[in-house]
């Protein structure tokens, strides 16, 4: 690992290519729990700390000097830590952090940039900080093996843990049950952490984006919808299925379910190197604006459906985004970019995609009804909605499928094609 953490420097220090500046990449330290006495928040370092330390270890700090390279300031155990936590994580070969002030003092008056997390007694130069991280997460994007091995390793302990649950999606069984036993199965599958906060929704709970699971329990007939992903070695997968409570879905959900696996196919075909991000999304767009215009709820030509916003309508996210170290790893958009777009939800992600890239394809389709019950969207839309049919479905919820697409030199690799789309 430690051959692989030089790669990363150097390739960083060379993109960098600073001459007198230098770079101090904290950590950062435990969060208390408000009002919880002694209490923390589980540690996770900063991704840019880990990206080149392979540490969680709280309170380090990586500096950088471009006339002398790296120098990796650590935080020693504490008697008192070993005593209260037992086994903590120590590192080999680092500096005491206790030495990082005297390292400044001799090199004051040289601009400091800061990533990762604050770092203590160093005045950060504001306006460097932009580039460094621009540089750094256009290396970090590349998934090197042993990223992707760790990746691997996730997708393994989520689709155990989707697997699973398929006994559990019935009616009368609770969305909190099921997640209980979905990050139950993660981790005796060898997750370390969850990659995110569990969303298992049922019924028109589907059409929340972020839905936090209750004690509400599955309907008969109803959409079940579960977006979650383990954690190893502080890399992410992240999956999205839609089933039905009742093992078989009604004609309805049938259709909308195929439409979206429909867009799925159509932008996971179209993650290649050298493909416009937003082309990929409007690929799943129009597939889905086309669908609903079949299905009735659309009228008018797909194309200008999606420019006039209709589509966002009822897709109303981008595709995807970036993932690996952490859930949303480092997406941006091209310099001079905005990801903005006629008639598109706002793009977080915006750039070519590149062999190496790991990305989400999320399409999805949902009947929010804060959103169909807007008196202004439904005068723009009057036209281009069957307005009466929509409000028959407001109680649908929604689909969402999403799979994670490695970009290959010569094509993509579909790294969760092993979790049913349908049970």
């Amino acid at each position: 690992m430690q051959e692989q953490l030089e790669r990363r420097r150097r390739a960083v220090a060379e993109r960098w290519n600073l001459d007198s500046e230098v770079v101090l990449i904290g950590a950062g330290e435990p969060l208390p729990v408000p009002g919880r006495a002694d209490r923390t928040y589980p540690f996770r370092s900063h991704s840019e700390y880990f990206y080149f330390t392979d540490s969680e270890r709280p309170g380090g700090v990586l500096a950088f000097d471009p006339q002398e390279g790296w120098v990796d300031f650590v935080a020693p155990v504490t008697k008192e830590e070993l005593l209260w936590s037992g086994g903590v994580e120590g590192r080999d070969g680092g500096v005491p952090v206790t030495e990082l002030p005297a390292w400044l003092e001799a090199r004051k008056g040289r601009r400091i940039g800061v990533l990762g997390a604050p770092v203590s007694g160093a005045e950060a130069d504001a306006e460097l900080e932009p580039g460094l991280r621009y540089e750094l997460n256009d290396v970090r994007r590349r998934k090197d093996e042993v990223e992707l091995e760790r990746m691997r390793a996730a997708e393994r302990a989520t689709s155990a843990g989707f697997a699973a649950v398929q006994p559990l999606l019935r009616p009368g069984v609770s969305e909190r049950e099921v997640q209980i036993e979905l990050e139950a199965e993660f981790f005796r599958a060898g997750a370390d952490f969850l990659g995110f906060d569990t969303i298992v929704a049922g019924g028109p709970n589907t059409a929340v984006l972020h839905f936090a699971p209750t004690a509400r329990a599955f309907g008969e007939g109803e959409l079940v919808l579960i977006d979650a992903g383990a954690e190893v070695q502080a890399y992410s997968s992240d999956i999205t299925r839609t089933y039905s409570a009742s093992g078989m879905l009604d004609p309805e959900q049938a259709e909308l379910h195929a439409l979206v696996r429909a867009a799925g196919v159509a932008a996971t075909q179209a993650s290649i190197a050298g493909t416009e991000w937003r082309d990929v999304h409007r690929k799943a767009a129009l597939v889905i604006g086309e669908g609903l215009v079949d299905f009735g709820l659309l009228r008018g030509e797909p194309g200008s459906l999606l420019e006039q916003g209709a589509v966002t309508i009822f897709f109303p996210h981008g595709i995807g985004h970036m993932v690996g170290l952490g859930i949303r790893d480092a997406g941006d958009v091209l310099e001079g970019r905005d990801g903005m777009y006629p008639g598109y939800p706002r793009l977080r992600f915006d750039r070519p995609l590149e062999p190496g890239h790991v990305v989400t394809v999320e399409p999805g389709i949902y009947f929010v009804p804060s959103l169909l019950r807007d008196r202004e969207l439904r005068g723009r839309h009057r036209d281009t909605v069957d307005w009466e049919r929509t409000d028959r479905m407001l109680d649908f919820g929604g689909i969402r499928i999403e799979d994670n697409v490695l970009v290959t030199e010569d094509g993509f690799e579909v790294l969760t094609a092993d979790v049913p789309v349908l049970p």
